[in-house]
């Protein structure tokens, strides 16, 4: 995004907090030369980042990643339950 673009706003977030809190928070924000609902935003996002990166990211160390490759290369034939549970996705599918 341009420096010189505009972004709306149209959603609001609201939470109480002690007054210990704001002033921590009225603290930190201007240390970083911040307005408080800037530094808030900011940090929030960064840390809601941080959470859904961490649960949305495999991670496999070497061995897990050369299993992966050589299934993906060479998947196995399917048994009998992942027969059965294809035709069922089918049929349902199929119904909707």
């Amino acid at each position: 995004m341009n420096s010189g673009q505009r972004v709306l706003r149209t959603s609001r977030l609201e939470a109480r907090i002690t007054a210990e809190q704001k002033a921590m928070i009225e603290r930190a924000a201007a240390y970083e030369g911040r307005s408080v609902s800037d530094f808030v935003l900011h940090s929030v996002q960064e840390a809601a980042k941080a959470v859904v990166r961490e649960h949305e990211m495999l991670r496999l160390n070497r061995q897990q990643s050369e299993t992966l490759v050589q299934m993906l290369l060479e998947p196995p034939e399917p048994n009998a339950a992942l027969q059965e549970a294809g035709q069922e996705y089918h049929r349902r599918v199929r119904r909707a």
